[in-house]
């Protein structure tokens, strides 16, 4: 489990060094910028969630803390999932007004 945390992290910080100026916790649409598809964003749409999802699960699991790696990774999928629904929308409408008519 710590290998596997410690993957999650290099995954982490190769999506924040692909984004770079472009990354931050907000979901914030730069018109004129275009949507990043290099580095891990050429195979994953959101690859920094499989980063927070297999952390969230590794780190509890690496002292055995089976009941705490299970409520955090519920409840994060919980709000993962309010959150990727509001970054779908805003990436699609950032296409669509990007797109020429």
């Amino acid at each position: 489990m710590l290998a596997a945390a410690v993957l999650a992290q290099g995954l982490r910080w190769w999506c924040i060094g692909t984004l770079r100026e472009q990354w931050n916790t907000r979901v914030v649409i730069v018109p004129g910028l275009p949507l990043v598809d290099r580095g891990p964003y050429r195979r994953l749409r959101h690859p920094n969630y499989v980063a927070v999802v297999a952390e969230g699960i590794a780190l509890p699991l690496v002292h055995t803390a089976w009941l705490t790696a299970s409520i955090f990774t519920i409840a994060n999928l919980a709000m993962l999932n309010v959150r990727l629904r509001v970054e779908n929308t805003a990436l699609h409408q950032a296409a669509e007004a990007a797109t020429p008519r």
